[in-house]
């Protein structure tokens, strides 16, 4: 803020001079008057004293006409350039006020109508935070500068479910949603953080709000994994585990969190088994795609990868399927129930299965230009199976 105060005034001094610059001049030009006023004086005796040498007859008439044009040169050549017009100026009083006004009145019209503070929210977001209360401080204030912002209030209720706030973060959720209107990932937040500052009691308004979600995206990962919660806390372990499958579906290779949700639907299942249910089989198979040496010059990084599971007999469409880019090969994936293409058509309702891993660079899943495939095995299959695209797609 301070590189700001100096600009500003640094911007007031230059106001001020074009209103005290009249002031100044205005001196000037009464010294100059009395000058003129002096030197008038002065002609009208030298013209006297002219005359009365003529008088006395020291000087003609000729001589006298030339004393009196030389004492005019004078006269002229002092008030020429003082003649620049001194009507209409200013008294001293009104510069003076306008001096002391002008600053006053932009200071006051700037503290009301200007931005101070989100100045000083940007130099103290130019800045990392200290730690998570401080991120949260500076999030509170950027939303009181800017209360519309739908993205500051959505971020913020983000670091309320940090810090473990969940009753403040579902407010903030609720109007985020008024802002932005009713996005699925919107609700699904919401619905996360009212179901925690309730103690984990499900409800029929988290329900509706999950409901819409889904509906809107099937895939909306927040509401996936908070029907996974809730079902798991009534026991309704089934349940969890479809919920959570399909969560493990949208989350990339290599995310971190895969290995605790797949912790969670074994835990699911045990519990199920424990109390005398029947955990659905669900087919899982491993692969490690590799791209041929060969092919390395004649792909781009951004080409799509295909990798997916189809039927040894029966209908050519993928029951599961992965999708990447060669920029990501080698890579090693997982197919499963939870990447079904369609509900009623899972790994698990076929015995046996092939595997193929196709480049297509127009991102056409059943056409391109290189592939792999492997025999048929069968989809109980635990060993990590090795593809390397090598052929041309034919």
């Amino acid at each position: 803020m301070t590189d700001f105060w100096l600009s500003a005034g640094l911007l007031l001094l230059a106001a001020l001079a074009f209103l005290l610059v009249p002031i100044l001049r205005g001196r000037r030009q009464q010294a100059e008057q009395d000058r003129t006023a002096l030197n008038v004086a002065l002609y009208e005796e030298r013209v006297a004293e002219l005359a009365g040498q003529q008088a006395a007859g020291v000087l003609d008439a000729e001589q006298l006409a030339k004393g009196r044009d030389e004492a005019a040169r004078e006269l002229l050549a002092d008030t020429e350039r003082d003649d620049a017009a001194r009507q209409g100026q200013l008294g001293k009083a009104v510069p003076l006020l306008a001096a002391v006004l002008v600053p006053a009145l932009a200071l006051g019209l700037y503290l009301h109508y200007g931005a101070a503070d989100k100045v000083a929210l940007t130099q103290e977001f130019a800045s990392a935070p200290k730690n998570m209360q401080d991120m949260t401080a500076r999030l509170e204030r950027a939303v009181q500068a800017q209360p519309d912002s739908a993205e500051g209030v959505y971020f913020l209720g983000r670091a309320y479910m940090a810090e473990q706030r969940p009753a403040d973060a579902a407010k903030a959720f609720e109007r985020a949603v008024a802002l932005a209107g009713r996005q699925p990932e919107l609700l699904g937040q919401w619905a996360q953080a009212q179901y925690f500052a309730a103690d984990k009691q499900w409800s029929a308004q988290l329900q509706a709000l999950t409901d819409e979600a889904l509906k809107a995206d099937p895939n909306e990962v927040t509401s996936l994994g908070l029907r996974g919660i809730a079902a798991f806390e009534g026991e309704r372990f089934d349940e969890a585990i479809g919920y959570w499958q399909r969560l493990l579906a949208q989350l990339p290779e290599g995310d971190a969190s895969r290995a605790a949700l797949q912790g969670g639907i074994d835990r699911a299942a045990d519990k199920l088994k424990a109390g005398g249910g029947k955990v659905v089989a669900t087919a899982r198979l491993k692969v490690r795609v590799e791209l041929a040496a060969e092919l390395k010059g004649k792909v781009r990084p951004d080409d799509t990868v295909f990798i997916f599971a189809r039927a040894s007999n029966g209908p050519p469409m993928p029951l599961a399927a992965k999708r990447v880019t060669v920029a990501q090969l080698p890579i090693e994936v997982e197919l499963s129930d939870a990447d079904a293409m369609m509900p009623q058509m899972k790994l698990s309702d076929f015995s046996e299965v092939q595997l193929v891993a196709r480049v297509s660079r127009a991102g056409q899943p059943s056409k391109g230009e290189w592939k792999a495939q492997s025999a048929p095995l069968a989809t109980a299959t635990q060993a990590t199976q090795h593809l390397t695209i090598d052929s041309p797609d034919s």
